[in-house]
């Protein structure tokens, strides 16, 4: 079965955010306070492996090689991560908060407006069912909001820090539109010239919000 380029494209670089999901996930469980926190989070990384596991999966059932589809996307997440790498377990949590929320909003939206015919139904609920768990979304903020709600201070810092991780992500979100036309074509073909910029508004307010949840400032 063949599929076209672009939707390889989105299943790859989905799967290999959730192969490096899951690698970032487990490391950063060594910088939980305690063995409770330590393990949600372990536990949590689990859940990436086994939705990495789904679309590697339906990557072959596709007739594309799962590591070919991924490893036009390894260059920029893993430059996205290095670049971010958290210092405490604070740092850690919010790039998670940020930084996941934010590919997920994109996920999600892609696979909401693209047609039928362009993403299989299939497809589209496969995306959506693995894009993270708002349990984990729900934690993250409960542990930040805690931490503001402690020590005020520490919101400037991690507001600092979430700026940083956006503007590290968009940064490697334009290379990979640069680099890979199937994938920006398809997204283009869910949306026209002018539902683009209501299409990031959402983003961008989704991700206001997500701020403004935890009391971080934009």
């Amino acid at each position: 079965m063949s599929a076209d380029a672009g939707v390889i494209d989105l299943l790859g670089m989905l799967a290999y955010g959730e192969l490096l999901a899951f690698d970032r996930m487990a490391a950063d469980a060594r910088l939980a306070p305690d063995l409770g926190r330590q393990a949600r989070l372990a536990e949590m990384a689990a859940w990436e492996m086994a939705n990495y596991r789904r679309l590697a999966n339906r990557l072959a059932a596709l007739g594309a090689d799962p590591e070919d589809a991924m490893l036009p996307f390894v260059a920029a997440l893993r430059t996205y991560h290095d670049n971010t790498e958290p210092g405490d377990w604070l740092e850690a949590l919010t790039k998670a908060y940020v930084g996941e929320g934010i590919s997920d909003d994109f996920f999600r939206e892609v696979a909401q407006v693209l047609p039928a015919g362009v993403l299989a139904d299939t497809d589209r609920a496969l995306v959506l069912d693995v894009l993270h768990d708002d349990g984990y979304a729900d934690f993250a903020a409960g542990e930040i909001s805690a931490a503001i709600a402690a020590d005020p201070k520490v919101a400037n810092r991690l507001s600092m820090w979430a700026r940083r991780l956006t503007g590290e992500a968009l940064s490697q979100a334009q290379l990979v539109a640069q680099e890979r036309s199937p994938l920006t074509a398809l997204v283009l073909a869910g949306v026209d010239g002018e539902s683009v910029d209501v299409l990031f508004g959402r983003l961008t307010s989704a991700h206001t919000a997500r701020m403004t949840a935890v009391g971080l400032n934009n």
